[in-house]
């Protein structure tokens, strides 16, 4: 019963650890970047349903 209780939080460590990590070679996107293509691309959505209806 006692070696079940810690296992989930030893686990759950390691992962924040891995995630903490910043990598030099990732990706950095701004927030804002993916919010406004989001945007843009559901008024191509409307415009193009528009022109088939």
């Amino acid at each position: 019963m006692s070696g079940s209780d810690g296992g989930g939080l030893m686990s759950s460590a390691g992962l924040v650890r891995y995630f903490d990590a910043e990598d030099q070679n990732t990706i950095r996107i701004d927030p804002r970047t993916i919010v406004a293509t989001g945007v843009m691309f559901g008024l191509l959505m409307l415009v193009l349903n528009a022109m088939i209806v």
